[in-house]
């Protein structure tokens, strides 16, 4: 399991746009680099599991990323104004999320190379949670040489809201 960088913001839940401008203000958040070395296609296992990784899904973090893609509505960056439109709070971003599976591998296999994501959105993954993503290979075409890794976002109860398939070569 990953230990956030000293530069993480705190996980404190706030419905203040004070806040989240304030964080957005901050610029981009650096994830700390893998310890992981590189690897060859051989010394990749058939049912290897990838170090889980626990992303930084607070309303700061969440608001920088809604910020750089353009996507600044109210139901990623604004407890309120979701709990309005009927959601249980501010939620993350699909492809933020399948950023997160993405940095799942790279933060396993730094050289891999991602040639497809396919993901599935079972529920909503919410702001100031504390999702855990996790992945195991499940297929290696030695004649391709693509690794196939079935991967999830699972959160504190244990459900899976957003499971997928990527597809990677070394």
């Amino acid at each position: 399991m990953s230990a956030p960088s000293s530069n993480s913001p705190s996980n404190s839940s706030s419905d203040s746009p004070s806040d989240s401008d304030s964080a957005a203000a901050q610029g981009p958040r650096r994830i700390a680099p893998s310890d992981a070395p590189p690897r060859a296609f051989e010394q990749i296992e058939f049912g290897e599991a990838l170090p889980d990784f626990v992303p930084d899904v607070s309303l700061a973090n969440v608001t920088r990323f809604a910020k750089a893609a353009s996507m600044m509505a109210g139901r990623f960056i604004d407890h309120a104004e979701a709990r309005a439109a009927g959601l249980p709070g501010a939620i993350v971003p699909g492809i933020m999320s399948q950023g997160i599976l993405v940095t799942l591998i790279h933060r396993w296999l730094p050289n891999a190379k991602v040639l497809s994501v396919d993901t599935v959105f079972r529920a909503t993954v919410l702001v100031d949670s504390q999702p855990v993503a996790r992945g195991v290979v499940t297929d290696i075409d030695e004649t391709e040489r693509v690794i196939e890794i079935d991967l999830m976002l699972q959160n504190e109860r244990g459900e899976t809201p957003v499971v997928g398939t990527a597809r990677i070569t070394v």
